[in-house]
């Protein structure tokens, strides 16, 4: 299984984020998509974040897109390549 259980508040707001463009982290690195380095990052990402009241605010409130990443989100550069299409 792949999850972060060292830092599992930033592993879960990952992967919420990444649901709201139809990802799956884990299944991202399993069809190889995303190496564990790479989703390391993105949690890092996740767990140096300061907008953690914004972000689950955000999550909470959004519509599912392909594409809805908020402005202030460090991973969405990430998050935008890895978008299907």
């Amino acid at each position: 299984m792949i999850g972060y259980p060292e830092a599992p508040h930033a592993w879960g707001r990952a992967q919420r984020m990444a649901q709201r463009s139809g990802l799956n982290l884990a299944g991202a690195v399993v069809d190889g998509w995303l190496n564990r380095s790479e989703l390391g990052d993105i949690i890092d990402a996740c767990r140096a974040c300061s907008r953690d009241a914004a972000c689950g605010e955000w999550l909470d409130h959004a519509a599912d897109a392909v594409v809805p990443q908020p402005g202030f989100c460090a991973n969405a550069p990430a998050l935008r390549a890895l978008a299907p299409r």
